[in-house]
């Protein structure tokens, strides 16, 4: 019995051999590779342990804003659309147990209309919930991490985990209790209670992105972290003079140099060159490394 019979007895789960990949990440790089798309919490518990079984590695995909593929992907994609009643956004509520699969678009909405206090810091974030909490995603309002109480896990073995989310659970850009191998499938979300000026400061926040932030082209958001809070990545290689740099189809944005936009048929390679020519910059005129912000297989 193989791998791919094994999957195909997994219901509410769809295995899609040598898938193209490229609409899987923002950036669309061309990618090719093994898909699975995964509709039930109960069908991911049966799916880890199989890949466990078989030795194959694996990466989760939620709305690839933050991620890059290589041309030929070897990790089997994961990819979630875990059951969601809209339903539950109708009225504001104290807490929310959300899946992992939806979209912070349709959470930000719901701020709008209930004015939400403390939702405003993913405003414009393109991802799913289980990618914004994996990644500790936010803007300069704030981090995603502050609003999450609970997150519940699947692990490599198939079981469910509950992690009561504290001070120590996240810091800039990343988590520190997702194990090897363990896969986001809901949490729990609260806010600071409503306030009026809330749906005002969203908009203006939109507003701002679009002005500053290249938002309608094919990117993969900020590709470095900034080297501290108050030494923006962007304007580091803007004072480089980087800006509109081209490999390829490659380019750093004109609007904001912390962005590198696919203009055409743009590859693997040619990203990976224009990555390690923009470190090599900061390292030899500020003697800072860049750290991705991106995620990348095999990096």
């Amino acid at each position: 019995m193989s791998l791919a019979h094994e999957l195909s007895l997994i219901p509410e789960l769809t295995f899609h051999p040598d898938h193209d990949l490229t609409q899987f990440t923002t950036m669309r790089l061309a990618a090719v590779g093994d898909l699975v798309e995964v509709r039930s919490v109960v069908a991911v518990q049966k799916l880890l342990p199989l890949l466990k079984k078989y030795d194959r590695s694996y990466l989760v995909v939620g709305w690839g804003a933050n991620m890059i593929l290589p041309a030929q992907c070897e990790e089997l994609v994961i990819y979630l659309d875990l059951p969601f009643d809209p339903s539950m956004l109708e009225a504001p509520q104290e807490r929310y147990r959300l899946p992992a699969s939806v979209g912070l678009n349709q959470l930000t909405g719901h701020a709008v209309r209930f004015g939400l206090k403390g939702w405003e810091v993913f405003t414009g974030i393109p991802a799913s919930l289980g990618g914004a909490i994996y990644m500790n995603a936010g803007t300069n309002l704030g981090e995603f991490g502050a609003l999450v109480t609970h997150v519940e896990l699947v692990t490599r073995e198939g079981e469910l985990r509950e992690e009561v989310i504290d001070s120590a659970s996240f810091s800039y850009r990343r988590n520190h209790f997702v194990n090897s191998g363990e896969v986001i499938v809901s949490a729990t979300l609260v806010h600071r209670g409503v306030d009026a000026e809330i749906p005002q400061k969203i908009r203006d926040y939109l507003d701002y992105r679009k002005k500053t932030q290249p938002l309608a082209t094919r990117n993969c958001g900020c590709v470095f972290k900034n080297p501290n809070r108050d030494l923006p990545a962007g304007k580091l290689i803007d004072l480089l003079g980087l800006k509109g740099l081209a490999i390829g189809g490659l380019r750093v944005s004109v609007k904001h140099a912390n962005f590198i936009e696919n203009t055409g048929s743009s590859t693997w390679e040619e990203f990976e060159t224009l990555v390690n020519i923009i470190k090599s910059q900061a390292d030899q005129f500020y003697g800072i490394e860049f750290e991705l912000e991106v995620k990348i297989p095999y990096d």
